[in-house]
């Protein structure tokens, strides 16, 4: 019997792990997830670091010889952070070749600090490239404003991004151009085309939370109705966006000289309201060429009991258009609620950068009293 993480593959969804530790990786765990799971990439942001740094044993040997070194907070976390991914890439180097370079893929973000900082972005981003140098790596950059020219920037550089932090339409359409753009930057630098991959993470689960809380103030019988449904229907009408932006003449010319689509992934996958199937963000979202990153219990809920199949979204835009409509007519406005989503995006991973740095920090110092 196929199982149904082996059935979301062969409908199309690439399965990434929203997790990355050292422990992970030394014990094996990552290499036998590809096995069993057929998870085929990872990613990671500062929330995950600060987790897998904060637990275990694994980090205590490097963290001493950079506190010996007397490496900076920020120095440790970058060489920390790199060798992670640069381990977890050689371990999907397999899938990476099998798949001609689509999957296979290690994210690592760009320090949340520099979000609204285009320049330092873009240096930031070809800094880790070069200190990662795996194929397979993808560099996080948040899709704010002052992200849009920096994907430009990175991808014009030819290296391969993961567009990160995506909750509206209006911004995910901007993100597709700044994509295009930067892969005409790449074409007229001479660079080949083929070898630049990108994905665009639109954000799902946290679009209810924030959808449904306001559902709940105001209250009616039309707006409880509405509860659960903004994250899957923004997603859906994402991919539809999609498939429109993808099929003009200039993406079209882009393809034809050798440049890859840039997929969608669907992130923030893990149901936050126990009153929602656990697995809704999966089974929900199933269409060829599409990724969906899942946090381990997530991936696990979807191995043990998901129910995958056909295509759950390119039937369901009338559907979806429909759920818009009734949230306005609701009174929600849901312009606000991406803007305060992406906002509070940012927020989150800058607080987790801090407790990443407090983190490291701490055990320096603790390395550096051990050796007194």
């Amino acid at each position: 019997m196929s199982t149904p993480t082996a059935q979301l593959t062969a409908a199309g969804v690439s399965i990434w792990l929203d997790d990355l530790s050292r422990d992970r990786i030394r014990t094996g765990n990552l290499a036998e997830l590809i096995e069993s799971r057929n998870v085929s990439g990872v990613t990671t942001n500062p929330t995950i670091f600060a987790a897998a740094l904060s637990k275990g044993e694994a980090y205590e040997e490097q963290v001493a010889a950079l506190s010996a070194r007397g490496a900076s907070t920020d120095e440790a976390i970058f060489e920390l952070t790199t060798d992670d991914v640069r381990a977890a890439s050689d371990i999907f180097r397999g899938v990476y070749d099998a798949t001609d370079g689509v999957d296979g893929r290690v994210s690592i973000e760009v320090s949340p600090d520099l979000a609204h900082d285009t320049a330092a972005t873009v240096a930031e981003a070809r800094k880790l490239a070069a200190a990662v140098d795996r194929p397979n790596a993808l560099i996080k950059i948040p899709a704010t404003k002052a992200g849009l020219p920096a994907i430009t920037e990175v991808i014009g550089a030819g290296i391969s991004v993961n567009v990160t932090l995506i909750f509206s339409l209006e911004r995910y359409a901007a993100v597709i151009d700044a994509y295009l753009s930067g892969l005409e930057k790449a074409q007229a630098a001479g660079i080949d085309l083929a070898g630049i991959q990108s994905v665009a993470s639109f954000f799902v689960s946290r679009v209810d939370t924030e959808v449904d809380k306001r559902l709940a103030e105001i209250g009616t019988e039309e707006a409880a109705a509405l509860k659960g449904k903004a994250g899957i229907a923004n997603a859906r009408l994402a991919f539809e966006l999609y498939q429109r932006e993808f099929a003009t003449d200039r993406a079209q010319a882009l393809l034809a000289a050798g440049a890859n689509v840039q997929r969608p992934l669907w992130a923030s996958t893990g149901v936050k309201d126990p009153a929602l199937p656990d697995t809704l963000y999966v089974t929900e979202l199933v269409t060829a060429g599409t990724v969906n990153t899942m946090p381990e219990k997530t991936l696990e809920a979807t191995f043990d009991h998901g129910v995958i199949g056909g295509d759950t979204i390119t039937g369901a835009y009338a559907e979806a258009h429909q759920v818009f409509d009734d949230l306005a007519a609701a009174g929600v406005d849901v312009d606000d609620v991406t803007q305060v989503l992406e906002d509070e995006g940012v927020e989150k991973f800058v607080v987790s950068w801090r407790e990443l740095q407090d983190t490291v920090k701490a055990a320096l110092a603790g390395a550096a009293e051990s050796t007194r």
